[in-house]
């Protein structure tokens, strides 16, 4: 009886120690890098843009590939094509790191 309650305590205080280093561990990874945030606002589209040239002006630093970010402009705007008229509105969205 008394060998059972000790390894009972024994294995809950070895266990309470893993748990609480990896606890301390994770959280001294927590890193004060700055934090991305997806803004979205309306451009005016200009004559000769088009869906690729407008997402390799925004894509960076979105963590999307140019051909990725023009899946999402599509999305975004309804569009069933890739074509896109001067003159017209279209919702591009852009990174802004806050820390």
């Amino acid at each position: 009886m008394k060998k059972r309650l000790f390894l009972s305590i024994m294995v809950l205080v070895l266990g309470s120690g893993i748990c609480g280093f990896s606890l301390l561990n994770s959280m001294a990874e927590v890193s004060d890098s700055p934090k991305m945030v997806l803004y979205y606002k309306s451009i005016e589209i200009k004559s000769g843009d088009t869906l690729w040239n407008i997402a390799e002006e925004y894509a960076p630093n979105t963590g999307l590939s140019t051909a990725e970010y023009v899946v999402q402009l599509k999305n975004m705007n309804h569009l069933d094509k890739d074509t896109i008229h001067a003159g017209r509105n279209l919702m591009v969205m852009y990174p802004v790191f806050t820390e």
